[in-house]
């Protein structure tokens, strides 16, 4: 079992979950949840990578937190009934397990362990979300490109990374136009491989010495706080 979460819960919690969850692959850019809606369902990915998104009243959105294997979409759910927060799309395609919220949440009720999981991982997540609004305020467009590219490959089995221009200029707040400097410049330092909707990382100790510190800091809350994240 991929997803870090399920996987360090002790057998006989897990086997409080365990008939309820069902398989399902998760299509690139498939909504799963707006602001507002309530949260019917939580979602444990196993090998794909879901995006929470901000949005304005204009339509604008940028990126607050990407939920991979290391965590759940929806587990604040696991407590009492939630209306989501952001915008949840699919940013890199793959498997999820899911799970009613109802049922997660008559497992929280019994199981110590679970509850003890779910409040490590919304006090990690709720620290990406903070470390996201200091970083986009504060650092340069190249070092915040670095920092998803590397927080994405912390949460997929590979170097390549499925994306578009306008996908990833959302993800970042910028125009697209932006995203193509800045991928050029990083290609032209040998740093990635950028073709037409997929970016391939060639040197990742590279990206690290480019990218600000908060990929260093949400990445040290993960570890502190949950069971081997991105091991």
């Amino acid at each position: 079992m991929k997803n870090r979460l399920l996987a360090a819960l002790p057998t006989e919690d897990l086997g409080l979950i365990a008939p309820h969850l069902t398989q399902h692959e998760l299509e690139k850019g498939r909504h799963l949840c707006d602001p507002g809606d309530p949260v019917e369902a939580v979602y444990f990915p196993h090998d794909c990578v879901i995006s929470l998104m901000t949005l304005m009243e204009n339509g604008a959105a940028i990126e607050s937190a990407p939920v991979g294997r290391e965590g759940a979409l929806g587990l604040m759910a696991a407590v009492a009934p939630r209306q989501s927060l952001v915008r949840a799309i699919v940013q890199a395609p793959g498997q999820a397990s899911r799970i009613s919220a109802s049922a997660l949440h008559d497992a929280w009720i019994r199981s110590p362990a679970l509850r003890d999981l779910v409040d490590r991982h919304n006090e990690a997540l709720f620290g990406h979300a903070i470390q996201s609004v200091a970083c986009n305020a504060l650092h340069g467009v190249e070092a915040r490109f670095c920092r998803w590219l590397l927080s994405c490959r912390d949460r997929i089995d590979g170097d390549t990374i499925n994306l578009t221009q306008e996908f990833l200029a959302d993800m970042l707040g910028v125009q697209r136009t932006t995203v193509t400097a800045v991928a050029g410049s990083l290609q032209t330092k040998g740093l990635i491989r950028y073709r037409r909707g997929v970016v391939d990382i060639l040197d990742r100790a590279g990206l690290e010495a480019i990218t600000c510190e908060c990929y260093a800091a949400v990445r040290r809350g993960y570890e502190r706080l949950l069971p081997l994240p991105f091991g």
